[in-house]
């Protein structure tokens, strides 16, 4: 079973006078053990998705299955107990994810306290000794840096251990070097405890530290880019740029109707107007489109 599966998924906000599509039938699969990103403009429906997949809103329609839990079928009490248990989250905002009166060792243990788990104080200190904070385990947030800080998030959100770790433009607020030490935390919890992340960012540098990304244009899956060679690997030849060009596929995808999405270069590219035409020819096992 997948960590995540969403088929058809529809999102629609209603105000007495307007109507949003947020979502416009998208499918996903993301795999249990998978690092991946969500990447898309503003608007697209990224973020709509994460709130989904964190239980902070319900799909209007289509199918949305996370670590085998129907989210369309949830009951209030199931849903609280998924929140606590089930998923981590981490926010942009600091103030969303930390108490400012207590240290960071307490807010790493709120979590458990609120799940009645034994053994808080050992937990929280080895997460702690695992983001590189557990010298600063005694100091409140307005002692500690912005990247300190959202290194203190991650602690918190894997302090129950949750099968899905879901982070909101986790390095939005801070440098590019912080942005690095982040997501290499990230993939540290991924390699060593097999944990699955979805993060949405709109750095395209940092993208380059998952398995796969997902780009959402219109509420919808619009293409892929995946991994080619371990990332392990990755690391040992990154200096080589003629040997990283060739370290990701992009993949366009279609959805379950046949239509698909090109990207945004190569429609301006072909100076294509929209809504316009474009011919379909296919050639042996190949798909050729071309300007009218």
């Amino acid at each position: 079973m997948a960590m995540i599966e969403c088929e058809s998924l529809v999102k629609i906000y209603k105000t007495d006078e307007i109507e949003v599509m947020a979502l416009q039938g998208l499918d996903l699969t993301v795999e249990e053990g998978e690092f991946m990103a969500l990447m898309g403009k503003s608007g697209s429906g990224k973020s709509t998705l994460l709130n989904m997949l964190g239980g902070l809103d319900t799909p209007t329609a289509g199918k949305l299955f996370v670590h085998g839990h129907d989210m369309l079928r949830m009951k209030k009490s199931q849903m609280v107990t998924y929140k606590r248990r089930e998923v981590g989250f981490v926010w942009q905002n600091n103030a969303r994810n930390m108490l400012p009166f207590l240290s960071a060792l307490d807010n790493v243990m709120q979590p458990m306290i609120y799940a009645g788990k034994h053994d808080r104080r050992r937990r929280a200190e080895m997460l702690l000794e695992l983001v590189g904070l557990k010298h600063r385990m005694k100091n409140k947030v307005d002692q500690l840096s912005g990247g300190e800080q959202q290194r203190v998030a991650i602690a918190i959100a894997m302090a129950n251990e949750p099968a899905l770790l879901l982070a909101d433009e986790p390095t939005g607020a801070v440098d590019t070097k912080t942005a690095d030490q982040i997501f290499d935390i990230f993939r540290e919890l991924n390699q060593t405890l097999k944990q699955t992340i979805v993060v949405v960012t709109h750095d395209y540098r940092m993208s380059e530290k998952v398995d796969r990304v997902v780009n959402i244009r219109d509420g919808k899956t619009s293409s892929e880019i995946i991994r080619n060679i371990s990332y392990a690997d990755e690391l040992e030849n990154i200096h080589r740029l003629s040997e990283t060009a060739a370290l990701r596929t992009e993949w366009l995808m279609l959805d379950r109707a046949g239509r698909l999405q090109l990207p945004q270069e190569y429609i301006d590219s072909l100076h294509i107007d929209l809504p316009g035409k474009i011919i379909a020819e296919r050639d042996g096992d190949h798909i050729i489109l071309r300007r009218e």
